[in-house]
């Protein structure tokens, strides 16, 4: 069994009574309620419920019992044990491995939803599934993510919410509000105590990064370089490394990625870095996919230490001594309680949402 099918079947009862089987006739309701009668409730599906477990206690409410199991040909069944009607539900789920099975159990979540009559519906999407695929590189190619946002959409979703889109025009790919958070604060709080702005360079491994890494400097006060590289278009996950533009001679240099994947892009880049002079290396990221031999490849790189936030999970195998991992419920949490208070998702940020 994979380690998504293990957590599930660890978790497997806060998904069927979180809090003891009810009646339905009950109407009974977990969650919390705002003035005018505004009922938040949480749900989660089973890729990832340590992640949940940890959002729902971040925004002091409880996460809605549901029963989800797979039929024997790998069918997905999902019904919510109590009355869902009228509330604002927000429905959690990482695209993890195995990420079809996840994508589909969210959407079949959120057609229960609606069908059940929930008021608004908010998917939370700590990592977007098929990000990548956000345009067309050559002919004949399909924009994925697009088709990701249409399908939320017809499932009955009136609000995404993600954090750390590989691109941000994906949020132009959903009709309705989308809601783009940004780990920079969680990440930015653990390495500002860690680095010397004066002998430091925040580093994009692209040019697709150079604005983040800008943003990125401008909250640390240190200078800015980037990394030329191009892709082997007929052979996946491929770099080839040029060169590097920007200070990074007798420098830290901070590399800056919203995902390692298998780690060949990063570690290639931190390789370029250290030819060109540089003394030390930290890796932030957001997403840690780690593919095989992502986890390899970061063990035996020159790379000091890789920081990476959880929204995704990381199992014991796949963590190393170098690996430092953030938690970015707290900041998930808050944004919820925003959305639905009707508050600004923007100032947490302060302007960068």
């Amino acid at each position: 069994m994979n380690q998504s099918g293990e957590r599930a079947e660890q978790y497997g009862e806060a998904f069927t009574a979180a809090s003891g089987e009810r009646p339905v006739e009950e109407a009974v309701m977990t969650g919390k309620k705002a003035t005018g009668e505004k009922h938040l409730m949480f749900f989660s599906g089973r890729a990832y419920p340590e992640l949940a477990a940890e959002v729902a206690q971040h925004l002091g409410t409880e996460i809605t019992p549901t029963k989800l199991h797979d039929f024997a040909n790998g069918e997905i069944y999902a019904r919510y044990l109590e009355s869902v009607r009228g509330s604002d539900a927000f429905v959690i789920q990482s695209h993890t491995e195995p990420i079809n099975k996840w994508i589909m159990e969210q959407l079949i979540m959120v057609d229960a939803l609606k069908r059940a009559s929930a008021k608004r519906i908010t998917v939370v999407l700590p990592f977007f599934g098929y990000s990548r695929q956000d345009k067309k590189g050559r002919g004949r190619e399909p924009i994925t993510a697009r088709l990701m946002a249409d399908l939320f959409k017809t499932a009955g979703a009136d609000r995404l919410m993600s954090v750390d889109l590989h691109t941000a025009q994906i949020q132009g790919f959903f009709d309705g509000p989308v809601d783009h958070l940004f780990a920079l604060p969680v990440l930015h709080r653990y390495l500002s105590g860690k680095l010397d702005p004066a002998n430091t360079t925040i580093v994009s491994p692209d040019t697709g990064r150079v604005r983040l890494a800008e943003r990125w400097a401008d909250q640390l006060g240190t200078a800015v370089a980037f990394i030329h590289k191009r892709r082997d278009l007929d052979v996946a996950n491929q770099v080839k490394v040029h060169e590097v533009v920007g200070q990074v001679r007798g420098r830290t240099c901070v590399l800056i990625d919203d995902m390692i994947d298998t780690g060949g892009s990063i570690c290639k880049a931190a390789d370029a870095l250290y030819e060109q002079g540089a003394t030390n290396i930290i890796v932030a990221a957001t997403h840690a996919i780690f593919s095989e031999p992502a986890v390899d490849r970061l063990k035996n790189s020159r790379i000091s230490e890789v920081v990476v936030t959880n929204t995704l999970p990381i199992p014991e195998e796949k963590r190393f001594d170098k690996l430092t991992v953030l938690s970015i419920a707290p900041l998930i949490a808050r944004a919820i309680s925003e959305v639905f208070s009707d508050g600004s998702v923007t100032s947490l940020f302060e302007g960068d949402a």
